[in-house]
């Protein structure tokens, strides 16, 4: 699925920087890091997010890695080569071999031997302006007040908050900590509310066609799911599964242009292009599920899904997004 870093192994650089360069070595690996992996791996190394919590196996978390086997040439191997079985997949030509290096310096250093915590990620630079408004949010956000917590408990302001958090900081934010009364609650797909976006009140309801219109995120509009009727038992399977699993990077509707698809790189396949379906075949589809796609964030499902699950899932894209191998037909 999205960025994540593992382990591997390969050879050192054979030139030791000066302590100046290899401290701004760390300061650009911490950039590239807060870009490219937090997604799975947490601001702070933790793999505590809600990306990871669909991963299966999860991502690791650095802070209870052994230095003494988790080292820098492990972190830059999985890096350049990735990791079968698993969402982490080769950054090679897609960030430079002096990023990669950075990037292993500043995980190794940053998580592993000092446990610290990184940097703040809101920062005006990362187009968070004006971060202390969601502050009504944070006690959800680390876990202080479980989500399970019953909403008339909840006083005004934290009902706010929790509302907040459910509309935006749960994307990045793992589900919150639940409490010990075994509520389970089911999230869903969501946009990353950037560029100016305000607290609105119908954000506690899933969102509308007219909300996605009228919202500071253009990406709302493509996790609505779209509404099918005559579905078979199959198809309704299917889209219950693709809700579950692929909706989180393609999209609720398909196309991969929700942020978390559009974040990614390659974006995840558009399954409403008639071109790329036109083209497709269920024994392709099949095996991009299957077994994933090289040098891309599709992983591999077949240890995660049953054939009989592939096949719903392929029924409900035929029938919803686009039919496989036609061109889509007139309406």
């Amino acid at each position: 699925m999205i960025r994540s870093i593992l382990t591997g192994a390969v050879l050192a650089l054979a030139f030791v920087a000066p302590a100046a360069q290899a401290a701004e070595t760390t300061v650009d690996g911490r950039a590239v890091y807060n870009f490219r992996c937090y997604f799975c791996h947490g601001y702070s190394g933790n793999a505590k997010t809600l990306a990871a919590t669909y991963l299966n196996p999860k991502p690791s978390d650095f802070t209870q890695a052994d230095p003494a086997r988790v080292t820098r040439e492990l972190v830059l191997a999985t890096l350049r080569h990735g990791r079968p079985g698993t969402a982490m997949k080769s950054f090679a030509g897609v960030i430079s071999e002096q990023e990669m290096a950075a990037v292993a310096d500043f995980v190794v250093d940053e998580f592993v031997t000092s446990k610290a915590p990184n940097t703040r990620y809101h920062t005006v630079e990362n187009g968070w302006p004006e971060h202390e408004r969601y502050r009504a949010a944070f006690p959800f956000a680390t876990g202080e007040i479980p989500l399970s917590r019953p909403w008339e408990s909840l006083s005004p302001e934290q009902a706010a908050g929790k509302r907040l958090y459910l509309g935006a900081c749960v994307s990045c934010h793992d589900r919150g900590a639940p409490g010990d009364d075994g509520v389970a609650w089911d999230s869903r797909p969501l946009s990353f509310p950037r560029n100016n976006f305000s607290l609105v009140e119908s954000m506690a309801k899933p969102p509308t066609k007219v909300d996605a219109i009228t919202s500071a995120s253009p990406y709302l509009l493509h996790d609505i799911p779209l509404k099918v009727r005559g579905l078979t038992a199959q198809e309704r399977r299917g889209e219950r599964l693709f809700q579950q699993n692929c909706a989180f990077c393609h999209g609720a509707d398909g196309t991969g242009m929700n942020w978390i698809g559009q974040f990614m790189e390659p974006h995840p396949r558009n399954l409403q292009d008639p071109i790329f379906m036109g083209s497709a075949t269920r024994e392709s589809l099949r095996r991009a599920i299957r077994e994933g796609l090289p040098n891309t964030s599709m992983p591999a499902w077949k240890s995660v899904l049953r054939e009989h699950d592939i096949q719903a899932i392929i029924a409900y894209i035929n029938k919803a997004l686009h039919p496989i191998g036609q061109p889509r037909p007139a309406n």
